[in-house]
Order: structure tokens, then C-alpha cells, then sequence
């Protein structure tokens, strides 16, 4: 059982809030390189543009992320909410995404971790952004991990 479960009321404001801040900090972080609204509780955060699952449309968020390799590790954790984000559905239907970090772009493939490797990896998630150990304790879901990686032709 999840240590302080995000209630329902919590998961519709968190939802509310996510959607037009995430369009302004994509605008802003474009705008300016990623020199504002590039980091989020003094940790930088990437751009990330992929198609919709169901409109092939699309999608620039911006998300925490781990450097990892030459590629990123993403964590669809949602603050702990009791679902995944919208974006989770994305990267399973269309795992090959752009990765902006300021202005270096790279284009990657994003697969989903199984257990054994999300273990390898959990830590050092944790360790370059410590909120994400609340996150997971605060929910029942195994909180879903994406290593992306570089495409190859």
C-alpha cells in the first residue's frame, strides 16, 4: 500500500495545472534556448517531442530527465499520481522521439524498462533527482522507466 496516496481531488488539480504549463514551458524554454524555464526545482529538464498515440500528432513536453549514456532516461511518474501520464501511451505506440536539452537536439528510441533493468537503473534516477522515491512511494503503480537511446539508421 502506498505510503501517502495522491487522493482523487489532488491527481483532477495536478491534471488541471499539467496541461498549460507544460505549453508555456515549451514556448519559453524554445524561446530562450532553454536558459528560462529549463530546469525545475534546480534540476534541468529536457524537451521532449513525440507523435500522439491516437492522432499521430505532435507532442512537445518537458520532463526531468537523467542523462544516461548518450542517450536520457525518462520516468513517467506523474508525482506519484495512480496513473501514468498521457505521454506514457505515446512512447509505447511511438517509441521514436526528439530529445532537446537547450539547444542540442537528439533523436532517439525510447523502450520501457522491465523490472530487472528498472533495478540497475532506479538508483541512479533517484540519485540525480531525489523526488522521484516519494513519487513511487506514494502509489501503487509501478512507476514506468524509458531508457533512449540513439537511433540507428
Amino acid at each position: 500500500m502506498a505510503e501517502n496516496p495522491m487522493t482523487e481531488q489532488e491527481f483532477k488539480r495536478l491534471r488541471q495545472f499539467i496541461k498549460p504549463f507544460s505549453r508555456l514551458n515549451s514556448w519559453v524554454y524554445r524561446l530562450t534556448g532553454g536558459r528560462l524555464m529549463g530546469k525545475f526545482q534546480g534540476r534541468p529538464v529536457v524537451l521532449i517531442t513525440m507523435k500522439g498515440a491516437k492522432s499521430g500528432a505532435k507532442r512537445t513536453i518537458p520532463l526531468m530527465y537523467v542523462p544516461y549514456g548518450d542517450g536520457v532516461i525518462i520516468v513517467a511518474s506523474q508525482g506519484g499520481a495512480p496513473k501514468s501520464p498521457v505521454w506514457y501511451a505515446n512512447l509505447l505506440a511511438n517509441p521514436d522521439i526528439e530529445a532537446q536539452y537547450k539547444g542540442q537536439k537528439m533523436q532517439l528510441r525510447a523502450r520501457q524498462v522491465d523490472d530487472d533493468e528498472k533495478a540497475q537503473v532506479w538508483p541512479t534516477c533517484v540519485e540525480h533527482y531525489p523526488p522521484f522515491a516519494d513519487y513511487q512511494s506514494r502509489t501503487d503503480r509501478n512507476i514506468p522507466v524509458f531508457v533512449c537511446e540513439p537511433r540507428t539508421s
